[in-house]
C-alpha cells in the first residue's frame, strides 16, 4: 500500500485552514450531510467474503508501520490530533482502536474511555470532562465513545432531557469549530454494523467466558431499541456533520476490512512525512567493575511453571 499523496510532506500551520486542508484530501469523502445519510444507512454492506487472514495481517503490518512514521512526524512538529470512535455495540470499535494504538508510543498516544459522569461532573459544562483529556503538542488522543453519548445513549435511554439533547445539537458544532480553529485535527468515525451481524457477535460474547464481560444489560437494552438508535444516529449526523469535523462511516460487518479501511483513512488525513530517526549506534559497554549477586535464597522468584 502506498502513502504518497501529492500533498504529503508539506508542513501546515496550526490553524483551521490546516485542519480543513487535511480533511479535504480524500476523493471518497462525502461533503454533503444528506448524501452521507443516504449512503450510510444501517445494513448498507457489500457481499464480500471475509478478508483472508494472511492478507489482512500483511496489510495491517504495512499500515501499522506507517502509523509509527506518522507519530514520529506528529511528535516532531507538535501536531495535535483527536480520533473519535462511535457506533453500535459490538460494531468493532475496540478492535480498531487496539490496532490503531498498539504500534505507537503510548507516551504520545492516549485512549480515553470515560465512564458515567459523577454528580459533580453533571453540574459542569457538558463538554468539560472531555476537554480535560485533549492533546498537548505532539499528542494523539483517541476517544472510545465521546461527547456524542448525549445524542445517542442518553437520548434513547432517557438519561438526558429533550431540552438537553436539543442544546447539544446547537452547541456541538460550535464546540467542534473551536477545536478546529485551535489547530486540532478532529476525525470522527462511526462503525456501522447491521442487526444480523450484531446479533451474531452478541451470541459469541455470551458463549465465550473470556469475552462475556463485553456484554452488559445496557447492550441488551440497546439491542431492543434498534430503530430508536437508528433514528438518533440519523439525527446526530444531520446536526453535527460539518466541514470542520465531518462524519466518516466505517462499514464494519467484516472486522478485518473495517480495521484496515479505518487505519488507512486516518493516515490519509495527516500530512506526515517520514521522520523516523536514524538507528542509535551502540558503543561497547565500558568496564563495570566487580559485582557479586546476592544469594538466591534472599530473593523471591516467580515459579517456573513453563520450562
Amino acid at each position: 500500500m502506498e502513502f504518497n499523496p501529492s500533498w504529503m510532506g508539506k508542513h501546515h500551520k496550526h490553524d483551521m485552514d490546516a485542519v480543513l486542508d487535511a480533511l479535504d484530501h480524500s476523493d471518497n469523502d462525502v461533503e454533503h450531510p444528506q448524501d452521507l445519510l443516504v449512503e450510510l444507512q444501517e445494513g448498507f454492506s457489500s457481499d464480500h467474503k471475509r478478508l483472508e487472514k494472511k492478507k489482512y495481517e500483511k496489510d495491517l503490518a504495512k499500515l501499522q508501520s506507517e502509523l509509527v512514521k506518522m507519530q514520529y512526524w506528529i511528535k516532531a512538529t507538535g501536531y495535535r490530533m483527536i480520533i473519535l470512535f462511535e457506533g453500535r455495540d459490538a460494531a468493532g470499535k475496540g478492535g480498531a482502536i487496539k490496532r490503531l494504538t498498539e504500534p505507537m508510543n503510548p507516551r504520545g498516544c492516549r485512549v480515553v474511555a470515560l465512564g458515567t459522569p459523577s454528580d459533580q461532573q453533571k453540574t459542569q459544562w457538558y463538554f468539560q470532562r472531555y476537554v480535560e483529556h485533549f492533546p498537548s503538542a505532539g499528542e494523539i488522543v483517541v476517544f472510545d465513545r465521546s461527547w456524542y453519548n448525549r445524542a445517542g445513549v442518553e437520548r434513547v435511554m432517557g438519561f438526558a432531557t429533550p431540552e438537553q439533547v436539543e442544546q447539544f445539537y446547537v452547541t456541538c458544532p460550535q464546540f467542534e469549530r473551536l477545536i478546529a480553529q485551535d489547530g486540532i485535527l478532529l476525525l470522527k468515525y462511526w462503525f456501522s454494523v447491521n442487526d444480523e451481524e450484531q446479533e451474531k457477535r452478541f451470541k459469541d460474547r455470551i458463549e465465550s467466558e473470556e469475552r462475556r464481560w463485553k456484554l452488559s444489560p445496557m447492550d441488551i437494552e440497546s439491542r431492543n431499541r434498534w430503530v430508536e438508535y437508528s433514528k438518533a444516529k440519523d439525527m446526530m449526523f444531520s446536526k453535527t456533520h460539518i466541514p470542520e469535523a465531518p462524519w466518516f462511516t466505517v462499514e464494519a460487518n467484516d472486522k478485518r476490512r473495517a480495521r484496515l479501511n479505518c487505519l488507512s483513512h486516518v493516515l490519509s488525513k495527516v500530512p506526515y512525512e517520514d521522520m523516523t530517526p536514524e538507528p542509535i549506534e551502540m558503543p561497547d559497554r565500558p568496564p563495570q567493575g566487580e559485582y557479586k549477586r546476592p544469594p538466591f535464597n534472599e530473593q523471591f522468584f516467580v515459579p517456573n511453571n513453563y520450562p
